[in-house]
């Protein structure tokens, strides 16, 4: 359990999503504002959600880790690759994913595991169009694949966004 005092000094939910309200008035840039917008559209989210006192704990306490609040020079480096260790940790941790992900994920699997079928088990034809059917084979069934997953997490109410 956390005192009172270093509960003043957690990143809470609402701190960060009014951080990130005003990084967003403050820049001109869009694919910075887009960073805030996605960073925005999980914590709200997450702010939505019934959430445990100790789950609550757990990611205000990721939140300080990912240390929001500190001054960069390249701050959208910074944030991006804070949204990217929050959306790991959300995943590894409360099973919650962002929209989209497992469609990537199942693109670059289907594409990679397609591309070894058409070089292995395509290589009869002509070798450009046994890899290519591979690629293409690989990744229709591999966004398939992602597509029933990220219906099932949905249906789970695990998907963000």
């Amino acid at each position: 359990m956390t005192t009172k005092q270093e509960k003043i000094k957690m990143m809470t939910l609402k701190n960060a999503i009014n951080l990130f309200r005003r990084l967003t008035a403050e820049t001109t840039s869009k694919s910075e504002i887009k960073v805030y917008q996605d960073f925005m559209k999980i914590l709200t989210n997450l702010e939505k959600r019934n959430l445990a006192e100790p789950e609550v704990e757990s990611l205000e306490k990721k939140l300080d880790d990912l240390e929001l609040n500190r001054t960069l020079t390249n701050s959208k480096k910074h944030f991006k690759k804070a949204l990217q260790q929050l959306k790991k940790y959300l995943e590894e941790t409360f099973s919650i994913i962002s929209k989209g992900d497992y469609i990537i994920k199942g693109i670059t699997i289907g594409a990679t595991a397609g591309l070894l079928l058409g070089i292995v088990f395509l290589s009869g034809l002509e070798r450009s169009l046994g890899i290519s059917l591979g690629i293409s084979a690989g990744t229709f069934i591999g966004m398939i694949i992602a597509t029933y997953m990220e219906a099932q997490a949905k249906a789970a109410g695990n998907l963000i966004g």
